[in-house]
């Protein structure tokens, strides 16, 4: 791995809920850093991920991708919301 990529996935794994796997599922969908993910849209990235790796992707990736987002987008986080579960449908 790059230590580009290394330092990226240090600065993804920053948001609550994501590890190393998520963090590289992250940078397979184009963000290196926390700030590119504000404002996304999570469904679109989790059909984007099953798109790149050609198959299903668990639910719970969209339940954190919508996690992710939340964090990224505000500077202020509700402690409930930065658990990724609480963004189940």
């Amino acid at each position: 791995m790059k230590s580009d990529n290394k330092q990226a996935i240090a600065r993804l794994r920053e948001i609550p809920g994501v590890g190393p796997s998520l963090a590289q599922d992250l940078l397979r969908l184009g963000y290196e850093s926390v700030p590119e993910l504000a404002g996304e849209d999570p469904e679109v990235m989790y059909a984007r991920l099953m798109e790149l790796v050609g198959s299903h992707v668990d639910r719970c990736v969209l339940y954190v991708f919508r996690c992710a987002v939340y964090y990224a987008s505000n500077t202020g986080h509700e402690p409930e919301k930065l658990k990724w579960w609480k963004w189940k449908d």
